[in-house]
């Protein structure tokens, strides 16, 4: 049976994610959950915009609809 990409995410938990959002931000953090919506529940988080500075928030929710990509980052 063939992995759904949503699958790849799922293996992902409790690893680092990389997260681009349709307004231009980038989201990077450990991602803790994810539901069928692809709403994803990320810890350490933090947001660079353009290539600026990153900006450090912590927890953070990012709903699924506002998502382009996301994908498990390679350390």
């Amino acid at each position: 049976m063939t992995d759904r990409p949503i699958d790849a995410l799922d293996r992902a938990k409790g690893r680092k994610v990389m997260i681009k959002l349709k307004n231009g931000e980038e989201i990077t953090g450990v991602l803790k959950a994810l539901d069928l919506h692809l709403n994803l529940w990320i810890d350490e988080a933090e947001v660079k915009k353009d290539g600026e500075n990153k900006l450090k928030l912590g927890t953070l929710l990012v709903r699924g609809d506002t998502i382009v990509y996301a994908s498990p980052v390679q350390i």
